[in-house]
């Protein structure tokens, strides 16, 4: 037992003494990061940005003199003030919720851009209603189930609120490519 107990001991310390034993060298990898480079780009807007200039490069088609990621960028600004930086009260209503959205400075413009532009793709073919009525500082906004006697809908609506609704549809990315192909952006 006591020859147990010495070994014991030694076991342990093996691990931590092989490991500072081995040698690193530059460009040197271990595991995973052998067979993989990380895929976090590092920041959202960033990364949304990488994604679309890597399909701009892989397509022989891509007019460069149309290109313009400076729109999409200024884009992507507009979604990180209205998410990030506005202000939402919302209320229920029959049907659905109204919400005041307010911001100073650029917040309110872009909550005018955001939400006029996603009211026309929700109106065109989802299952809600979406009014927007720009205000000097952002935007009311009213959204009801196309099916207000639908208690189910109705709470799904309401469990949404604005951001829930403005981050519907498929549509998104298809929209920020647009953009940076130099097409209108709504």
């Amino acid at each position: 037992m006591r020859s147990l107990s010495c070994l014991v001991p030694l076991l342990l310390a093996a691990g931590p003494l092989a490991a500072q034993a081995h040698q690193h060298t530059p460009g040197m990898v271990h595991g995973a990061a052998a067979v993989e480079p990380p895929r976090e780009a590092g920041q959202a807007a960033f990364a949304a940005i990488a994604e679309i200039v890597a399909r701009l490069e892989a397509d022989p088609m891509t007019d460069w003199s149309r290109v313009d990621l400076e729109a999409l960028r200024q884009h992507l600004r507009d979604m990180d003030d209205l998410t990030l930086h506005a202000e939402i009260a919302t209320r229920p209503v029959e049907g659905g919720f109204e919400a005041t959205v307010t911001g100073t400075g650029r917040t309110g413009e872009a909550i005018r851009r955001m939400t006029v532009a996603h009211a026309a793709m929700m109106n065109a073919g989802s299952d809600l209603r979406m009014e927007v009525t720009p205000t000097a500082d952002g935007a009311r906004i009213r959204v009801t189930s196309a099916t207000p006697a639908d208690a189910r809908s109705v709470a799904r609506v309401r469990g949404l609120g604005v951001i829930g609704v403005m981050a519907l549809g498929a549509h998104h990315q298809v929209h920020h490519e647009a953009i940076a192909r130099g097409a209108a952006p709504h």
